[in-house]
């Protein structure tokens, strides 16, 4: 035997569900600022209350030191304190100025090792109120443990960025040179395998811009969109972030059909 629901009720559940679709349907977003970069992401920027991954590219020492500028200026963009969870101290302050982060935005929190980096990352997402973004260094990121993350952004709407990295002891045997693919192959970061990041990106480092007189340019980055939910992989070549944390493409320039499908192909992988 049925019961009929009156439509009062009903109206009432529909108008409740109709809200709740269209605030996740409007989710905020952090723009790149760069039209072709933003064209790829399907909200046309970066989610915020949601957590996206860095990966150096194949030279582990200088694309890893590439990845975490990139974090940083990502992180400048946003309001609110930075808290960055690390296992070694290694960064570099001044350097991270020079992407927009400000030293006395950004609050360290040095971790013994892996488990305690990530209950402190999940830790700064849930705790919202002030933290702009959390960004944490790990090695080793399982479907589990970028769920849990998934949700403490989703619920305070901060901005989470998991920057793998290789750990040092495998770096060392190489000389600082170590592909992701490789790292995985060696069961140490588990690069391959799927979590639930909303965007993962692959950053290395090109030669800097050319001057017309001897010196140092802009730093340029291979920029790899190698998944993104809800959209397509892409590969762009970008000059590093500014003073304002902000990327930008090279004068002249163009993206063409051939390189978005190397970037496809990429994401692929």
């Amino acid at each position: 035997m049925s019961t009929r629901v009156s439509s009062p009720v009903l109206s009432a559940l529909r108008l409740r569900l109709q809200s709740l679709d269209g605030a996740a349907r409007r989710r905020a977003v952090l723009p790149f600022g760069v039209p072709a970069i933003d064209a790829r992401l399907p909200e046309g920027g970066l989610a915020l209350g949601a957590v996206h991954e860095v990966i150096g590219g194949g030279n582990g020492a200088i694309d890893g030191a590439a990845a975490a500028l990139f974090a940083a200026g990502i992180a400048a963009r946003t309001r609110g304190r930075v808290l960055w969870c690390v296992t070694r101290q290694d960064l570099f302050a001044p350097a991270l100025a020079q992407v927009g982060l400000a030293p006395d935005r950004v609050i360290y929190v040095e971790a013994g090792d892996e488990k305690t980096t990530l209950a402190c990352f999940e830790e700064g997402l849930r705790h919202g109120g002030g933290i702009g973004a959390v960004i944490a260094e790990v090695t080793r990121l399982s479907m589990t443990a970028s769920r849990r993350l998934q949700l403490a952004a989703e619920g305070a709407g901060a901005i989470g960025i998991a920057i793998r990295r290789l750990p040092a002891a495998f770096l060392r045997t190489r000389g600082g040179r170590a592909s992701a693919p490789e790292a995985a192959g060696q069961n140490f970061a588990g690069f391959a395998e799927p979590t639930a990041a909303v965007t993962r990106w692959r950053v290395s480092a090109l030669p800097s811009a050319p001057l017309p007189a001897a010196g140092i340019g802009r730093a340029r980055w291979r920029l790899e969109l190698i998944r993104c939910r809800g959209g397509e992989g892409a590969c762009f070549d970008v000059e590093a972030c500014d003073a304002q944390g902000r990327l930008a493409l090279p004068s002249g320039l163009v993206h063409g059909p051939g390189q978005e499908a190397t970037g496809r192909r990429r994401a692929a992988r």
